[in-house]
């Protein structure tokens, strides 16, 4: 196993997914209040990001997930995803679909999602500025991007740090092995609670309206009118009791 992951706290398993600008430290308000509330979590860095290096060989961050579950002996399990970490869950979810008790997805993203103008603009101006080589106003772009007005000083300073670390293992690398597999979401049967923000792309809210009809299980959706793509990190406190209150629901 080459990715980097922690694990505490005894009690039902949630798994905790990062979205593409962060890693596993975008989590650590909730880390620490999801192990109090009796919870045994795991978080994980995805391949290029944090401390988990960049892959030698083709793999999927969804395998890896499942690779990782199987190691530690979790045998169900919550998982919690926010944007490309959403996907992923999803990846999972349709699977290994006895795995997974329930989804919290926040601002995710889907499987076969075609990005809107706005969305491929953001992402032609991040491959301009890296490729003329100014990784920090990628960076900087990213960070205005993607988090909300609630987002306070050492909020925009985590992400602009992890998104540094990305750029630079990503950039380093040669190859890239990454790939996604192809999943029929019609075979999700977990009950999932889909949040969204009103500061972020329409593409977040339309894939939250296309999820009750892509997934077997109940979804419930909640638009967060204070929220940009990352409102875990916006207002972590908020957020946490809006994931408690799911995750010990029924």
């Amino acid at each position: 196993m080459t990715i980097s992951y922690d694990v505490t706290g005894e009690g039902p398993a949630i798994v905790l997914l990062h979205s593409a600008v962060c890693d596993r430290r975008m989590w650590d308000e909730q880390w620490k209040a999801l192990t109090e509330a009796g919870y045994r979590v795991v978080r994980l860095d995805f391949r290029g990001f944090g401390e988990s290096p960049m892959a030698d060989a083709a793999y999927s961050d969804a395998g890896d997930v499942l690779d990782l579950l199987d190691r530690l002996g979790v045998e169900s399990a919550a998982l919690v995803g926010s944007s490309y970490g959403g996907k992923v869950a999803l990846e999972v979810a349709a699977t290994r679909r006895e795995a997974v008790t329930a989804l919290a997805l926040l601002a995710a993203g889907m499987p076969g999602h075609e990005h809107s103008a706005e969305a491929r603009a953001f992402g032609a101006k991040e491959d301009e500025l890296l490729e003329a080589g100014d990784v920090a106003g990628a960076v900087e772009l990213n960070v205005a991007a993607w988090l909300g007005p609630e987002a306070g000083e050492e909020a925009r300073a985590l992400v602009r740090e992890m998104q540094r670390n990305a750029f630079e293992v990503q950039l380093a690398a040669t190859e890239f092995f990454r790939s996604s597999p192809e999943v029929d979401l019609g075979k999700i049967t977990a009950r999932c609670l889909v949040v969204t923000g009103a500061h972020d792309l329409a593409d977040y809210r339309e894939i939250a309206a296309a999820l009750p009809e892509r997934i077997a299980g109940p979804v419930r959706h909640v638009d967060l009118e204070w929220a940009g793509h990352l409102p875990s990190l916006e207002r972590p406190a908020e957020v946490t009791d809006l994931l408690l209150d799911f995750l010990g629901g029924e």
